[in-house]
């Protein structure tokens, strides 16, 4: 029986993928600023990598734990973040103080806001999720075999299609499941700095 340490290695070997990628990132975002090259464009360029490092977390962990490290995996990480975020979005309840003195569009756009703002705190958990389902639903279903008027869709394009469907339980968890998420990172990020040099290392 493989011990916890060995089960945990694939993911580690996944994770590097995405990791790789934030020193470019971080350059960029630094060579841009006014104090060094002040070209906006770079800045921005790195800023952009960061700003979708779920995404970027769900591609490579997806492809990193795949079998041939295939693209379908990565095609099937993007479809799960994308409906897990998007779907959480609308189940996400807004506090009505937040929408205090908005009318019309300017409510509906301070809703959303509001949303996207929420959901950002967990989009490299979510990334690593989609890509862990992604990455487990390829090597489970790559090989699948569909009846023939459904053949078009068997085998690796099946994967997508699939981890599309297991994303909505994803966004469920995510949407309704938000306030104590919330409450879960607020209490472990208060003890972390409230045990002081232990809770630093």
């Amino acid at each position: 029986m493989k011990s916890a340490l060995e089960m945990l290695q694939p993911l580690g070997r996944a994770l590097m993928l995405p990791i790789a990628v934030l020193p470019v990132a971080g350059l960029l975002l630094r060579f841009g600023q006014p104090d060094l090259l002040n070209v906006p464009f770079i800045a921005a360029a790195g800023n952009a990598i960061f700003a979708n490092l779920g995404l970027l977390f769900a591609i490579g962990v997806a492809v990193g734990l795949a079998k041939e490290n295939h693209g379908a995996a990565g095609l099937a990480g993007v479809v799960c973040f994308l409906v897990a975020t998007t779907g959480a979005q609308a189940l996400v309840s807004v506090p009505p103080d937040v929408l205090t003195g908005y009318s019309g569009a300017a409510r509906g756009l301070a809703s959303d806001a509001y949303k996207a703002a929420a959901l950002a705190k967990l989009g490299v958990p979510t990334g690593i999720a989609s890509g862990l389902i992604s990455g487990w639903l390829y090597n489970r279903f790559h090989d699948i075999k569909l009846p023939d008027y459904l053949a078009f869709f068997g085998g690796r394009r099946f994967v997508p299609i699939a981890a599309g469907f297991v994303a909505l339980g994803l966004a469920a968890v995510l949407g309704f499941g938000w306030p104590y998420i919330e409450r879960g990172m607020d209490t472990t990020s208060h003890a972390v700095l409230g045990s002081g040099a232990l809770g630093l290392f």
